[in-house]
């Protein structure tokens, strides 16, 4: 028997404007899987972390996964996946997310890397399909195991970029402790947008990749707008607008959701400033009665790495 222990980043999808195209890895937390295989068939997963995740294995993220690898690897393996600690589901930082990459990443390690990066991304993504109703995005999965800021360039084939990243580039993540699934997060999405609503977030993709390619920090600020997903989805979010306001006036160059909620995400470019808007985001919950954990970290840093 083999075995192996594997760290994945937590995440932050669409940054605003990249709906299902764009995501940041953050080191500040994530889930820590252990990996063990043997010949034979089959999988088993416990979970250790004491966060509630489905009893049913058939309704655990790292199944089509795992099964999705496997059969790509052509050869029958029986492994085992111990849960050590888990980003809490429905966070809105890339909790299916990370559970797929490091089930993936590990067993990719495990069996020598037959797999590139990217095509570990596809067999993550079959995990995002099955937690969002049959869509299978890469925006968490990506930047999970990569590292750093992302862009999907396409799907048909797959076309993943890694962007340089400003220096100066800090991020404050609170996550309120309300659910918000990623279904119903799509749900609520119109399945149509007019056009001059298109060319504007088009425009702030733009700006968002530029003033990462530029280092610009302030491009990318006045860029993360999203009038795409955000209109819809920040009902979920008690005082989504005051907040913003809020932490706006102290210095964060943009605030929005985080992937599909209820995790909000700000960025800017110092340190006291990111650990000051955590302070800000912390009280505006807990005035609203909603405990929440709050996360500052710079942005970036590796992605699913080994760690035994």
């Amino acid at each position: 028997m083999k075995s192996i222990k594997v760290f994945a980043p937590a995440s932050i999808a669409n940054m605003g404007c990249g709906f299902d195209v764009m995501g940041m890895s953050m080191d500040a937390t994530g889930d820590t899987l252990k990996i063990e295989i043997e010949d034979g068939v089959g999988l088993e997963i416990n979970n250790q972390s004491g966060i509630e995740l489905p009893d049913n294995i058939e309704s655990n993220v790292i199944t089509p996964a795992i099964m999705a690898f496997l059969a790509a690897y052509g050869e029958p393996k029986k492994v085992k996946v111990d849960i050590l600690s888990k980003i809490r589901p429905g966070s809105g930082i890339g909790s299916s997310a990370a559970s797929s990459v490091a089930a993936v990443f590990g067993l990719n390690e495990l069996l020598g890397r037959p797999f590139s990066e990217d095509q570990l991304v596809e067999f993550a993504m079959e995990g995002e399909k099955l937690i969002s109703g049959g869509v299978a995005h890469a925006d968490n999965v990506a930047p999970s195991l990569i590292g750093g800021v992302v862009l999907i360039r396409g799907y048909q084939p797959l076309d993943i970029v890694k962007l340089p990243m400003p220096s100066k580039f800090h991020c404050t993540v609170v996550h309120p402790n309300i659910m918000v699934s990623t279904k119903m997060a799509r749900e609520v999405m119109p399945k149509e947008i007019p056009v001059r609503h298109a060319v504007r977030q088009w425009g702030n993709v733009g700006g968002l990749v530029a003033g990462l390619a530029l280092g610009d920090v302030e491009l990318v600020g006045r860029s993360m707008v999203d009038i795409v997903a955000e209109p819809y989805r920040q009902g979920f979010i008690p005082g989504f607008e005051i907040l913003r306001n809020k932490v706006t006036k102290i210095g964060a160059l943009a605030m929005n959701i985080s992937g599909s909620g209820p995790s909000v995400f700000a960025i800017s470019e110092d340190s006291k400033i990111a650990e000051k808007i955590g302070t800000v985001m912390k009280e505006h919950f807990a005035f609203l009665h909603i405990d929440s954990n709050v996360y500052v970290a710079r942005v970036g840093g590796a992605g699913a790495r080994v760690i035994e």
